[in-house]
């Protein structure tokens, strides 16, 4: 059969019968006799295809979206406080994005989608969980924010459940925000109890010692060793001067021939004026005795006369030198009886010397007394002021770290997004004005797209007796 024979018009011919060969490779395309099955079977089809169509645009409910979008910023957060006299306490904490190995976008996703949101903002209002719904939410990429829709049977109540879930969603943070802090803030004030008790424990300890020793400070200690050693420099110059004094006096004594104390003792006793009376009697009865021997003999009467007044003054006189001195018959003695001019100069120094000599060595032996108590009382107290300053030093540690730790707590209460990111509402729950479902035009398109298939499906049925025979008479490739 040709082409010209297949488009040739069909001449009248007795009815066919239908066989398998005749199913599978159809008949003619002018053979007009099929067009009724054909056409039953484009009307089972296109009510097949548009009965469901229909049923879902005239049943189906009218279904709304509300949409929201959040944003989270991608900048960090510092804090930093100057505490007075005790230092300086900061926090920072790190962009949400710093991280490759956390998204805080895909952590805000999962909890804005978890059930506990979900029932909340579903309980505020007044829905189970089933009728509330779910939401749905995308995340855009290579950016931060997150879409959130809701649906809803009507405008004002879609966006009713956009805002409740964005309310919980909220809440739901700032309760976790608020566990944080509280948890951080029990660990920070135990670790805070334990170093005032340290603190408190290395001030009791300061204080029994300070108490047993009457030491304050390692400084007193310090001070103590600094004026010991002013002290022995001052014992030193003192015993070198005490020297000097002693040769001095010495040598003054070797020149007069007598004791500073008995040429005190001369100085003292030619001071008195009785005693300078009963000296200038004594030598007019030695005159009047020198007078009467040389005129009459010893046993003359004038001269026995003379020589008992002259015993009587001389006894009246070591009487009164003995009252003035005080010294004995054997001292007297060695005194100086003739202390007049340049002598008695020599004797009033040497009285001098003397005294400035026994001030000195009274100095020496008081500062040397002084001396031995320090050196004492600093070897007594060299062990306590060593276990002092480690004290002090413990408690000037403790008394930091117990500051710091007080400043690091206080710092981190301004770190409140160090875990949960800070996040922010970039559209409300917005108020749809036409609804997403069902889509009218989606379904008609579908429905035209299946019938427009379907007649070309039918139209490759009819065609495909001549399709076949086509293929058939075409020649092998190399034939």
């Amino acid at each position: 059969m040709t082409l010209q024979d297949t488009f040739q018009p069909a001449k009248p011919a007795r009815k066919r019968r239908l066989t398998g060969k005749r199913i599978l490779l159809g008949g003619r395309i002018g053979d007009l006799g099929r067009f009724p099955r054909y056409l039953a079977f484009a009307l089972m089809g296109g009510a097949a295809i548009w009965a469901p169509v229909t049923g879902y645009l005239r049943t189906a409910p009218l279904t709304f979206k509300s949409t929201a979008s959040l944003i989270l910023p991608g900048s960090g957060a510092s804090a930093s406080m100057n505490l007075n006299g005790i230092g300086q306490a900061s926090s920072y904490a790190n962009s949400a994005f710093a991280s490759n190995a956390v998204s805080p976008t895909e952590t805000y996703k999962r909890l804005i989608g978890a059930d506990r949101i979900v029932d909340a903002a579903a309980g505020a209002m007044g829905m189970t969980r089933r009728e509330f719904g779910a939401p749905r939410i995308n995340l855009v990429d290579q950016t931060s924010l997150i879409h959130v829709e809701m649906a809803g049977g009507s405008p004002e109540t879609a966006q009713a459940r956009g805002d409740a879930l964005i309310a919980a969603f909220f809440a739901e943070i700032d309760a976790l925000r608020a566990d944080e802090m509280a948890t951080r803030e029990d660990s920070g004030l135990a670790a805070i109890s334990e170093y005032r008790s340290s603190v408190a424990a290395t001030r009791q300890d300061i204080a029994t010692l300070q108490g047993e020793t009457g030491l304050i400070s390692a400084d007193q200690y310090d001070a103590m060793v600094e004026e010991t050693r002013q002290l022995q420099s001052r014992v030193r110059d003192v015993e070198a001067t005490l020297s000097e004094k002693t040769q001095s006096v010495a040598a003054l004594e070797a020149t007069l021939g007598l004791p500073a104390r008995a040429a005190a003792a001369t100085l003292k006793l030619y001071a008195d004026a009785e005693f300078a009376a009963l000296t200038q009697e004594a030598a007019t009865h030695a005159a009047t005795l020198a007078e009467a021997r040389s005129a009459y003999g010893e046993g003359h009467p004038k001269v026995q006369v003379a020589r008992a007044a002259h015993g009587s003054a001389r006894e009246a006189i070591l009487a009164r030198a003995v009252g003035v001195t005080g010294l004995g018959e054997a001292d007297l003695a060695a005194l100086d009886l003739a202390p007049d001019g340049a002598r008695a100069e020599l004797l009033a120094q040497l009285v001098r010397m003397e005294a400035e000599r026994a001030g000195v060595a009274r100095q020496h032996d008081t500062l040397s007394e002084r001396l031995a108590g320090e050196l004492a009382r600093q070897k007594q107290l060299a062990a306590p002021a060593a276990r002092l300053q480690d004290l002090q030093r413990d408690f000037s540690v403790a008394e930091a770290v117990f500051a710091s730790a007080i400043a690091r707590t206080q710092s981190t209460k301004s770190d409140v997004y160090a875990s949960y990111p800070l996040v922010q509402v970039l559209e409300n729950p917005s108020l749809p004005e036409d609804p997403s479902s069902p889509n009218r035009k989606l379904a008609l398109a579908a429905g035209v797209a299946a019938t427009l298939m379907m007649l070309f499906g039918l139209l490759l049925g009819w065609m495909r007796g001549a399709l076949i025979g086509r293929l058939l008479a075409r020649p092998e490739p190399g034939a």
